[in-house]
């Protein structure tokens, strides 16, 4: 379905949304094995909708738009952070420039709105979506805000993950299980499931940044240590006290990108503080908090083994 919502795009920025999706090459040649993400939102949404004995295809449109709405935000988020590097494979606005990026991904947030507009029970699914929306964006602002060392509070960077990341993939819950009618009390656990999950996931994600294989990430090793990007590791890292914080904080408080060699010391202080397995902790709490709301909604029994099954993977991946 996502296919085919983008095949609705007009010509040239279906072209552009392809090459990030990779579906075919800059000359229009069809690409034989189709390099996507995850597609853990999308997954959410269907099981969501099966977990309060919904039917699946009933949660195909907001299966579809909190994708879209996902790679929407990845190709902002590109240019934001100046990652050169998406799934494997060059960022759109590294080889197409920040017009096509930046309309693409406005293209890809205003199909999510269609489709759910299109869908065949109109509800409020649209305006759910919009909201959560306007909190990714409040979070991909605050990313920005906390740049370069401005910001060193662990809470905030938490914040920025809950925005970033949590907000999606609750809404993700949200609308699968506003699909299949769901009571509004299970559909709230089922929303705080994926929010928690989401914030583990972003922890998680954090730390592959730094400690990641780039072979696996399919993104640069070290570009958020490169940018000075202070992640849930790096908070947590400069809260302490210790000679390895202190010298972190003077690492992100001097100017411009930092070197390879810079990136690696900081790796270290930060793995030298105990930031590297605390974040995992954290990471780990939320997923248990995400469990603990998923048994509250009282889930179909084979739907809830698989999110259960989903959650433990978000700590103990390689990508």
């Amino acid at each position: 379905m996502i296919r085919s919502r983008i095949s609705g795009l007009l010509p040239e920025v279906r072209h552009v949304a392809g090459l990030h999706f990779g579906w075919w090459t800059d000359d229009r040649i069809p690409l034989d094995v189709p390099a996507g993400g995850k597609a853990l939102r999308p997954a959410l949404a269907l099981l969501a909708c099966q977990a309060v004995g919904g039917c699946v295809e009933a949660a195909c449109p907001p299966a579809v738009a909190v994708e879209l709405v996902h790679n929407a935000s990845l190709l902002h988020d590109d240019i934001i952070d100046h990652d050169p590097l998406r799934r494997g494979r060059p960022a759109l606005w590294s080889f197409k420039g920040l017009p096509a990026a930046l309309l693409a991904g406005d293209a890809l947030f205003f199909a999510a709105v269609q489709t759910l507009a299109e869908a065949p029970r109109p509800d409020k699914s649209i305006l759910i979506l919009l909201a959560s929306v306007q909190v990714l964006i409040e979070g991909e602002y605050l990313d920005t805000l906390v740049d370069a060392g401005t910001g060193t509070s662990e809470d905030r960077a938490l914040a920025v993950a809950a925005a970033k990341t949590g907000e999606l993939m609750g809404c993700a819950c949200h609308l699968g299980a506003l699909a299949a009618g769901a009571a509004p009390e299970r559909a709230r656990h089922l929303r705080n499931f994926g929010q928690r999950l989401g914030t583990a996931f972003q922890c998680a994600d954090d730390l592959l940044g730094i400690w990641g294989d780039e072979q696996h990430t399919g993104k640069p090793v070290w570009s958020d240590l490169r940018e000075r990007k202070v992640t849930a590791p790096v908070a947590a890292a400069m809260a302490g006290h210790t000679s390895q914080a202190r010298a972190l904080r003077a690492l992100y408080q001097q100017g411009g990108t930092l070197s390879e060699d810079d990136c690696r010391r900081a790796a270290k202080l930060i793995e030298e503080t105990g930031a590297k397995e605390a974040t995992l902790r954290r990471a780990r709490r939320h997923v248990a908090d995400a469990l603990e709301h998923l048994s509250l909604a009282r889930p179909e029994a084979t739907t809830a083994s698989e999110l259960a099954a989903l959650a433990s993977l978000v700590t103990d991946r390689d990508r």
